[in-house]
């Protein structure tokens, strides 16, 4: 919870100090009554006062001066609220390496269950689209709000050869730019979740895997689309090329560079149990906008309900009102 107006927290030196000046009270009512020889003709003198119950009406009192008090600090809490509009690219490494049998039943099989599930609780309002990559990117669903296509080329992803990771950002980033502006003539929020689980093998002519992939970063970048990156995969990850067992480590760090470089996030997996975790972070911060909620109303609100307990407890107790 935050506060629009904290200063105003001040005031609540009021119930504070009206509170030590109660208990002085208390306790000079103590010392009178001590002091006082003939108990019987104390008692016989003295109005019957209930005993604790006494207390209530004053603590009501209090409670309510604090719950007003936090009322005119305005506060704020944030809160979850669906996106309407915005387009996410999800672009999922096919390379011969996800097939790699590190992560059950294999990296592939694995992805395609979390990014499904990743796809199935997003907002409908909000369009996405896949592009899956290896020796080339190729878009399998064109971004729409309709994610049954999404849904679909999931369940017919294939595995070949080499990784063309720039090649995949490139193409998510002409994928996001034919959207169409809003009725308002700006253009919705847009992000690309990249799933890849090692370097770059494949490049542009002319320039190397890092060089193309540093470029389409930077280009990201400039249009202001921030890449979400996962690394998935173990260390000991490997696939039979000829029958000969042959590593295909992840390689986490070439993945954050990619986010970091782009003003998106990094994240690693090395289980289905933890890409669908991080699919559901990412999915919480595309998906939704933390939008801060009044809470003004409420504290307002208790403090009448307690100011009107206070009348109630004196009139039952004490028989007048505080």
């Amino acid at each position: 919870m935050s506060f629009e107006a904290p200063l105003r927290l001040l005031l609540i030196v009021i119930p504070i100090v009206l509170l030590g000046a109660y208990l002085l009270v208390q306790r000079s009512r103590r010392k009178y009554a001590v002091r006082f020889t003939s108990v019987e003709l104390l008692a016989s003198v003295a109005p019957r006062r209930p005993g604790w119950q006494r207390h209530i009406s004053a603590a009501l009192m209090l409670m309510a001066l604090a719950a007003l008090v936090v009322g005119l600090a305005r506060p704020t809490r944030d809160e979850r609220v669906a996106r309407q509009r915005g387009t996410v690219m999800l672009a999922i490494d096919t390379s011969r390496s996800m097939s790699a049998t590190d992560v059950a039943p294999s990296r592939l099989a694995a992805a395609e269950v979390a990014a499904r599930r990743f796809v199935e609780k997003l907002p409908a309002g909000l369009k996405v689209g896949l592009i899956t990559f290896d020796s080339e990117a190729r878009v399998l669903a064109a971004p729409a709000t309709d994610h049954q296509a999404v849904l679909t080329a999931l369940d017919n992803l294939r595995i070949a050869g080499g990784t063309a990771t720039g090649d995949a950002i490139y193409a998510s980033l002409s994928a996001l730019s034919s959207q169409p502006r809003g009725a308002d003539g700006k253009k919705a929020g847009a992000a690309i979740v990249l799933m890849s689980d090692g370097a770059p093998t494949i490049g542009r002519p002319g320039k190397s895997p890092e060089q193309t992939v540093a470029d389409a970063t930077a280009a990201a970048k400039q249009a202001s689309v921030p890449i979400d990156s996962i690394a998935y995969g173990t260390a000991n990850g490997t696939v039979d090329v000829q029958g000969e067992a042959v590593g295909v480590p992840a390689d986490p760090q070439a993945m954050a560079a990619i986010a970091d470089g782009s003003g998106g996030k990094s994240f690693t997996a090395v289980s289905g149990d933890e890409l669908n975790a991080v699919y559901e972070q990412i999915r919480l911060s595309v998906g939704y906008d933390l939008v801060p909620r009044d809470l003004t109303p409420w504290f307002l609100g208790l403090g009448l309900v307690l100011l009107v307990l206070t009348s109630s407890a004196a009139l039952v107790w004490s028989q007048r009102l505080p």
